[in-house]
Formats: structure tokens, sequence, C-alpha cells
């Protein structure tokens, strides 16, 4: 007995619609890539808020030295930090490219988030990475410290260094490093 199969029934199957259909979907995360110091460097979108010109910069004294002070963004207080600072670097010199990403980070109350800017030379785009584009961060050999790495992407054949902005804008650790010197005795330059 024939049995006749109608064709508009039955789905259309490509040899590449076959080979994508059995392949695992590809988890692809957004990040904002800038520069700092020549290097490429970047962050996950889902945290940054907004991406501001450098500029109505207040000093505060007694802070660490690496926040460069704090803005008045639509009423609220936001602490700025010279992020090559926070890496032992010479601060970063202000040019007409040079923007303040303003990002939230978590605090030290579980659930609450604070705003916090960053100052970087300039911003480059924003970039999708596949998660097997990510390699763990190096054990040795970074030019900042390991646990500010999240990870090292690839793109494109070259690599971004993926920040982990919690460890980066740790509020805790910048709070300590605030009581320490505000703590330091005043050095005396004798000439």
């Amino acid at each position: 007995m024939n049995t006749l199969v109608k064709t508009e029934t039955l789905p259309k199957v490509t040899a590449g619609t076959a080979v994508a259909a059995q392949a695992a979907p590809v988890e692809q995360k957004q990040y904002l890539t800038f520069m700092l110091g020549g290097e490429m460097f970047s962050i996950g979108i889902l945290c940054i808020r907004e991406i501001i010109w450098y500029s109505n910069l207040t000093e505060v004294p007694m802070m660490p030295a690496c926040i460069r002070g704090v803005i008045n963004l639509r009423g609220a207080v936001v602490p700025v930090m010279d992020l090559s600072n926070r890496f032992g670097k010479p601060p970063t010199p202000v040019t007409k490219s040079t923007c303040i990403i303003i990002v939230e980070v978590e605090t030290q109350n579980e659930g609450e988030r604070q705003s916090m800017g960053v100052v970087v030379d300039s911003v480059q785009a924003v970039l999708e990475i596949a998660a097997s584009d990510i390699a763990p961060p190096p054990s040795f050999g970074a030019k900042i410290r390991a646990d500010f790495i999240e990870g090292i992407g690839k793109v494109n054949g070259k690599f971004v260094i993926l920040l982990n902005v919690n460890n980066v804008l740790s509020m805790q650790e910048i709070g300590e490093m605030g009581q320490v010197a505000a703590m330091a005795p005043d050095v005396a330059v004798v000439g």
C-alpha cells in the first residue's frame, strides 16, 4: 500500500538548519569596551547606567587617592573613581575624549545598589561576546589584581579584559582605604 505524504505539512529542513537545531544555543553577553592607559577593558553592559563627559568634579578631602571626587548627577552625589589609579598606575590625564561611566555596584547591604562613576580615557563600543570566547582570568602576568578580572574575551583576534565591577568598585575596600588615609600622619617635607 502506497501512502502519500503532503510535503507542505512537513517542515523543510536543510543541512544548515539541521546542524543549527542540534547545536546548543550560544550565550552572548554585551560589554562596553573602553580605553585606559593604552589598554582595552570592558564592563558588562547590565550594570552601566550612562556615560557622561568629564566635567564639574568636586574634590573631597581625605579620600583615597583613587577617588577623584564627586559629581552631582540629577541631584544625587556620585563618587568618581580614577580607574587607572585604582589599578596602581598614574592618574588618568583629562583630554577631550575623557569620559565618566556611571555604574551601579552592590553595597555592603544585600540587595542595595549604589551609583559610582569611573574615569576612562575614551569609550569604544558595545560588543557581544559569546561565553565560549571568554577565558578565565590569568593566574599570573596580569598588570592588575587578579580579583579585578572576570575573564579575558577574544574579539576579532584581539583580547579584551573583562572587569569584575563589584571587586574593582568594592565600597567596603574603598571605605577601608579612606580610613587608612585619614589616620595616616601628615608627612612634612624637609628641604
